[in-house]
């Protein structure tokens, strides 16, 4: 096998295209990172499902067999399963809140009024606090005022907190470049304001509104370390989760890690499926 110098000078010799060995090199080293990102990345995804269906009672490596075990005894297990009801009806209610409340702040910053900069800037502090010291303040913020550690009262406030700057960041874009042609049309055609909203902003910004509240439902779902410090006696699935690795880690946890992390995912590529469709929808209209 020749070196890469000397294919390099014979191929400029017969008059082909040089290749350049520093070149090619590069390439495979971006081959290298990539595939090491990915490895980095995926690597304990498929360790968990793989490890979901190993036979041994206990939690870990060597691989004894195959069985579907630990996902029957998760689907069977009570509490789990309370758990997993309290995050699926806390992240719908989170996220249409959440949504409800984006939709409105995204509406009334279209206008310009004064320190508006400032108020923009003040509804996004809730995604540069850390996960910690915004618990901390919510927990001090509903003992003094005596609100009952609950699911749908402290933990319920404390998601949509969270999910709320989120789901503004998504719809504030959509509603901002939106083409304001189109409702003072209407408007000289003698709509009023509730009906250039309800017949022509909200149809066209549909996808988007479905699309966010997916995206608040995963991070609602997905909220932990908020949750730990207003959640009472409850339980959401990741509380559960926590505590079985806390107390002793049962074989049937990376199934549980599984399904958590499936339903989180089917939730997002759905979201992206739409928001993909409503992007190509506007893109076509605008062709038009």
């Amino acid at each position: 096998m020749q070196p890469l110098s000397e294919q390099f000078e014979l191929d400029t010799r017969a008059g082909k295209p040089a290749k350049d060995p520093s070149a090619t090199i590069w390439r495979w080293l971006q081959y290298a990172m990539v595939a090491l990102a990915f490895g980095f990345l995926y690597l304990p995804i498929v360790l968990l499902v793989i490890l979901s269906f190993n036979e041994s009672h206990s939690f870990g490596l060597p691989l004894k067999g195959f069985t579907l075990q630990w996902y029957r005894e998760v689907l069977g297990n009570a509490a789990i399963m309370t758990s997993l009801k309290n995050s699926l009806i806390l992240g719908c209610a989170s996220a249409a809140i959440s949504v409800a409340l984006a939709l409105t702040l995204a509406l009334g910053f279209r206008a310009n009024f004064p320190f508006k900069g400032l108020l923009l800037q003040t509804v996004l502090v809730p995604i540069v606090v850390p996960g910690v010291v915004g618990g901390v303040v919510l927990l001090l913020a509903f003992g003094y005022v005596g609100l009952p550690f609950g699911l749908f009262s402290t933990v319920l406030i404390a998601h949509v907190n969270w999910c709320l700057p989120f789901a503004f960041l998504t719809l504030y874009p959509r509603l901002h470049n939106f083409d304001k042609g189109i409702e003072e049309a209407a408007r000289d055609l003698g709509a009023s304001s509730a009906t250039v909203f309800w017949r022509i902003i909200l149809p066209i910004v549909r996808p988007g509104i479905i699309a966010t509240l997916l995206f608040s439902f995963t991070l609602s779902f997905d909220e932990f370390v908020r949750t730990i410090f207003v959640i009472g006696s409850e339980s959401t699935l990741p509380i559960r989760l926590w505590a079985i690795v806390t107390e002793q880690a049962q074989p049937f946890l990376p199934a549980l890690g599984v399904l958590t992390m499936f339903i989180t995912i089917f939730i997002s590529l759905v979201g992206q499926a739409i928001a993909a469709k409503s992007a190509t929808r506007n893109g076509s209209m605008k062709s038009q």
